[in-house]
């Protein structure tokens, strides 16, 4: 009786390390996945990027600076890989963003033919529509992020980690520029 009561408990120590290995194993692939979406959502901002520069082009023989905003965004978005979560290439993309939006704003000043414009004004609500989709990305990108170190940090999760598959903590997407407007901080 008591060999069977010590080899019940080997096997379901067994079946409860094979369970936290693959659960570990699952939010590793949603973090992946969720990456990959984000990386997906940047990237069709490319067609709208290609389609944007002869138009900011046509409008400002002078305004250099803006075109060239929409040339190293558009290169760094086909920079960013898909296969690994890179969140400080991210964070120079969401930058560059930035800065090209507020370029944008500054040509529709000058060129207020070009607010009227509709093929512009059509380019400038699916630029901001890719920028909500990649913003709900990164969003469940972190919750993902949150997720699987979670699941390798707790124990016994972090021993059968360390012990199977030796993953590595994921770093969240943050966002420096936005940080820095906040007087509030944390304290963790």
């Amino acid at each position: 009786m008591g060999l069977f009561i010590l080899l019940l408990l080997i096997i379901i120590g067994i079946v409860a390390i094979i369970f936290i290995r693959n659960n570990i194993v699952r939010h590793h692939n949603a973090t992946i996945r969720a990456w990959s979406d984000v990386t997906s959502y940047e990237r069709q901002k490319i067609k709208i990027l290609d389609a944007l520069a002869p138009l900011v082009e046509q409008y400002s023989s002078f305004e250099k600076g803006t075109l060239e905003k929409v040339t190293e965004l558009r290169q760094n978005i086909l920079n960013l890989n898909a296969n690994t979560a890179d969140v400080s290439q991210l964070q120079r993309i969401e930058s560059l963003n930035k800065e090209l939006m507020h370029s944008l704003n500054v040509v529709v000043e000058n060129y207020p033919e070009l607010k009227a414009n509709e093929i512009y004004l059509k380019m400038m609500n699916e630029i901001e529509e890719q920028n909500e989709n990649v913003g709900a990305a990164i969003t469940i990108f972190n919750r993902n992020v949150e997720l699987f170190n979670n699941q390798i940090q707790i124990f016994p999760n972090n021993v059968i980690n360390t012990m199977t598959i030796g993953k590595k903590a994921i770093r969240p997407f943050r966002d420096t520029a936005a940080m820095q407007n906040f007087d509030y901080r944390p304290n963790f």
